[in-house]
C-alpha cells in the first residue's frame, strides 16, 4: 500500500496541533511523548492531548479484529474536531490513522466521513517537523561529544508513512551525528504486534539478527520514532549482554542533540 499525500494541507504552518501519543508512550515511553512536544513548542506550536485519547486499535486490526479495531476508533473519532494537524511519534500508528481508519468505516455515511477527514490532517512527527514546519536544528549543546547511530524504521512508518526518509534527513542534519547503515536495516525487528506474542521463536531470532547487525556497525545507540520497536530492541539487546546497545526514541535524540537534557 502506497503512503497517501497530503502535501498542502497545513500552508502556512498552523499555530496549534493535536497530539495522538499512542498506547506505548502513555504507558512505557512518556518521555518521548513530553520531548515530541518540546520540539513542537519550541518551533512556535501550541499542543493540545485530548485526555479520551487512547489506542489507536492497530493490534485488534492485524490480529484479524476489525469490529474491535472500529469500537476504539469510533471513541476517538470526535476528539479531535478542530482542523489543526495531529501529530503522531510514531510511524505505524500514524500509519494506521491516516491509511487504515477510514477502511475501517468505510461505506458509514456518519463515521466514515470522520475518518477521511482526520486521516488528512494525520502526521507522523518527523514528517511534520521537516515538511511542514520545516525545521532548522539548533547546534546543539556546546561540548556535546559526537554520537554514532543507526536508526531504524518501523515496518509501518517504512512502507505505510514513507517517514524512513525523515528519520535519514533529521539524524543527518545534527551537528556531531554519524549515521551508520546496517545490512538489515530495512527487515523488521521481530515486534510486529502480537506477531512477537504468537511467533515468540521466530520473533526473537529477527531482533538476533537486528542487533547483530546494528552491533557489527559500531553504533553506541540505536534511535527510533516507534517505541514497540524501541522496546524490543532494547530489551533483547540488554537480555543478550555483549556490547551495550541503548535505544532512544527520536524526538529525545533530537531534543537532547539540539540542546535539551543530557540522555
Amino acid at each position: 500500500m502506497q503512503a497517501r499525500e497530503y502535501p498542502a494541507a497545513f500552508t502556512p504552518p498552523p499555530p496549534q496541533v493535536y497530539l495522538f501519543a499512542t498506547c506505548l508512550v502513555d504507558l512505557f515511553m512518556p518521555q518521548a511523548g513530553l520531548d515530541a512536544v518540546r520540539l513542537l513548542e519550541r518551533e512556535g506550536v501550541l499542543v493540545h492531548f485530548p485526555r479520551g485519547q487512547s489506542c489507536c486499535g492497530q493490534p485488534a486490526y492485524s490480529s484479524g479484529n476489525p469490529q474491535q479495531a472500529r469500537t476504539v476508533a469510533l471513541a476517538q473519532l470526535d476528539l479531535f474536531a478542530q482542523p489543526w494537524p495531529v501529530i503522531v511519534p510514531s510511524g505505524s500508528c500514524a500509519g494506521m490513522l491516516r491509511q487504515h481508519w477510514p477502511l475501517l468505516f468505510e461505506g458509514d455515511p456518519v463515521a466514515g466521513p470522520k475518518a477521511r477527514e482526520l486521516a488528512g490532517r494525520v502526521y507522523e512527527l518527523s514528517e511534520f517537523l521537516l515538511r511542514v514546519l520545516k525545521l532548522k536544528l539548533p547546534a546543539g549543546a556546546p561540548g556535546q561529544a559526537p554520537e554514532r547511530v543507526v536508526l531504524h524504521t518501523s515496518c509501518g512508518a517504512r512502507r505505510e508513512m514513507g517517514t524512513r526518509v525523515h528519520g535519514v534527513e533529521l539524524l543527518d542534519a545534527m551537528p556531531g551525528v554519524t549515521r551508520l547503515e546496517h545490512a538489515r536495516e530495512s527487515e523488521c525487528c521481530g515486534f510486529g504486534g502480537t506477531f512477537s506474542l504468537k511467533h515468540p521463536d521466530i520473533s526473537g531470532a529477527m531482533v538476533t539478527d537486528k542487533i547483530a547487525s546494528a552491533r557489527a556497525t559500531g553504533a553506541e545507540r540505536v534511535v527510533a520514532a516507534d517505541c514497540g520497536c524501541l522496546l524490543n530492541i532494547g530489551h533483547a539487546a540488554a537480555r543478550q549482554g555483549g556490547a551495550p546497545l541503548p535505544v532512544e526514541h527520536l524526538a529525545s535524540f533530537l531534543w537532547r542533540r539540539s540542546g535539551g537534557e543530557p540522555a
